[in-house]
């Protein structure tokens, strides 16, 4: 199978890509670009797979549980939208440290039992911490 049949799968299987991270999106595209070396094809062809049998999960964004980034740089905690960052900032050493910062206030609300959205975690965050 070549890379854009497998490519087709994998988009099929994730609501035309919307259910992948920033990352893997962008390994699809240069897949299908013909831009991977031989790490890359590697990797797309182990994301192919996880997608195929249904493994595939959306990573966490730097690994912090429950925090997600969509591809226009929507964060979300639990699905819900809490702040916008640009993609090359939010992969960014700087944007990681964001991202724990955004992750112990949403933590910290859901202990108060305040609802978490982008009102009480960015704008209202001085009021209610």
């Amino acid at each position: 199978m070549n890379e854009c049949d497998m490519a087709s799968d994998i988009l099929k299987k994730t609501r035309d890509g919307n259910d992948l991270s920033p990352e893997h999106l962008w390994l699809v595209s240069n897949a299908v670009n013909g831009f991977l070396n031989d790490q890359g094809k590697d990797k797309f062809k182990e994301l192919h797979e996880e997608v195929i049998s249904g493994r595939y999960k959306k990573p966490y964004l730097h690994g912090i549980e429950h925090l997600t980034i969509d591809h226009e740089g929507f964060v979300h905690w639990r699905g819900k939208h809490v702040e916008h960052y640009d993609i090359s900032f939010a992969l960014s050493d700087k944007g990681k440290e964001a991202a724990q910062e955004l992750a112990k206030r949403c933590r910290h609300l859901e202990q108060k039992g305040i609802e978490v959205n982008v009102t009480n975690v960015v704008w209202r965050w001085k009021k209610l911490q």
